[in-house]
């Protein structure tokens, strides 16, 4: 059985020329730039949300914890690439992204309707999807480094950039949003030319052959360990994305409680946002070296010390806490993309990605609900931000208790044997 999974290997290796493999990246990091724009263009929105829809910040957090409960079902979304593969799945993740971002534009007269369209686009965010292909087509010694480079393209701070630029010209602010319809469109043609992964299209032969089992969304097929590392992963990404969503109250910290213009906070934001490009391509560069686990564990300290700092200095200081936090939440994120995509089998890797994915999405719920109750207990957010960063001790104890499998270097194949 080992030589046979070993043949396919290398052929993998030798098939997927280097200009592919620099177009691929270049694709993924598109998508993904279209997924981290949409997930951190809400902190800058949040206060022309509250002022154009009459509520408040505490309302707003109780309303999205009503409105992410359907984002439990992520894992039907995940579950296609195993169904209808890589490809077209990543089509329709596109989709979402583009058409629910328009629909923000156009078709939001109330509140309601925007929380509608806004929780598609969430819906779709956390699907990180875009890894697999990724994950499946790059040498194992240069995996980590090459996700890292995707993930460190999904930074480029328009975020920092678009909203002032809007305001300019006498844009609405909806169209924070509505400009990912518009860079969808380039992003549709370039998906023209992505070829079907060769390991999800040797698992397909292999079922048709009848020597892998089908399945729909991993039902069957999923195993102990399977379901192990589906829960301790998910909780590790749970963590980290509850506290990425108290890190998106930082535009309303700065501009409603402390008086920052547009401006002030965009500088903000960018610097934090560079940080955090420059943490993604540093922590893929420390996992291919020091191991995922280590590289993990410095990343939930480092950020779950600056956003406790955020609530204990003054505000000009804050402001600099600010910028090194985001350092950090790219960091840590670099664990998020690069081991749970690659600790699954192939055949059943998008369904595996979906459950841990789904597990996660506790934290939206969970996040919105700790955020409401935080702005209540200290409206000034010292608390909110103290207690947002202690949250990071969990992953770190989660490792120590749990002992995964590192799959530093490692080829899929062998990580599937082995784990």
């Amino acid at each position: 059985m080992e030589s046979e999974e070993k043949k396919p290997i290398g052929s993998f290796k030798n098939e997927r020329t280097r200009r592919y493999i620099i177009y691929l990246i270049i694709f993924m990091g598109t998508i993904a730039l279209m997924d981290q724009y949409l997930s951190i263009i809400e902190t800058t929105a949040i206060p022309n949300i509250l002022k154009e829809y009459s509520v408040t910040d505490t309302e707003y957090a109780w309303w999205k914890v009503v409105y992410f409960i359907p984002t439990f079902l992520i894992f039907l979304l995940n579950g296609l690439t195993d169904i209808i593969g890589r490809k077209k799945s990543l089509l329709i993740l596109i989709f979402l992204f583009g058409f629910a971002s328009l629909g923000i534009v156009y078709a939001t007269p109330s509140f309601h309707l925007y929380m509608l369209f806004f929780t598609i686009i969430i819906f779709a965010t956390v699907s990180n999807m875009w890894t697999i292909p990724i994950s499946e087509e790059a040498p194992a010694e240069k995996r980590a480094k090459y996700i890292s480079i995707v993930y460190f393209m999904s930074l480029i701070p328009l975020q920092a950039i678009i909203p002032p630029l809007l305001s300019r010209l006498g844009l609405s602010w909806k169209w924070m949003y509505g400009i990912m319809f518009l860079f969808m469109i380039p992003v549709l043609l370039i998906w023209l030319f992505m070829k079907e992964t060769k390991r999800y299209e040797l698992i397909k032969e292999e079922r048709k052959l009848g020597k892998r089992k089908k399945h729909f969304y991993g039902l069957g097929v999923i195993n102990r360990c399977d379901m192990k590392y589906i829960i301790f992963s998910g909780i590790i990404w749970m963590c980290w994305l509850i506290v990425s969503m108290f890190v998106l109250w930082a535009g309303h910290f700065f501009m409603d409680i402390h008086g920052y213009s547009l401006d002030q906070w965009s500088l903000t934001l960018l610097g934090s946002l560079l940080m955090m490009m420059a943490g993604s391509i540093i922590g893929g560069w420390m996992m291919d070296r020091i191991g995922r686990k280590t590289g993990l564990i410095i990343g939930c300290a480092g950020l779950g010390l600056f956003v406790v700092l955020l609530g204990l200095t003054p505000i000009d200081i804050a402001r600099i806490i600010a910028v090194i936090a985001g350092f950090f939440l790219g960091f840590s994120y670099v664990w998020v993309i690069v081991y749970i995509p690659e600790i699954f089998p192939t055949e059943r890797r998008g369904s595996c990605l979906g459950w841990a994915t789904t597990t996660a999405r506790v934290s939206y719920v969970l996040g919105p609900a700790l955020a409401a109750i935080m702005l209540t207990v200290s409206p000034n957010m010292e608390l909110f931000w103290v207690f947002g960063g202690l949250l990071m001790i969990v992953p770190i104890i989660l490792v120590f208790l749990f002992h995964p499998y590192e799959t530093k270097t490692k080829e899929l194949e062998v990580i599937e044997a082995q784990r």
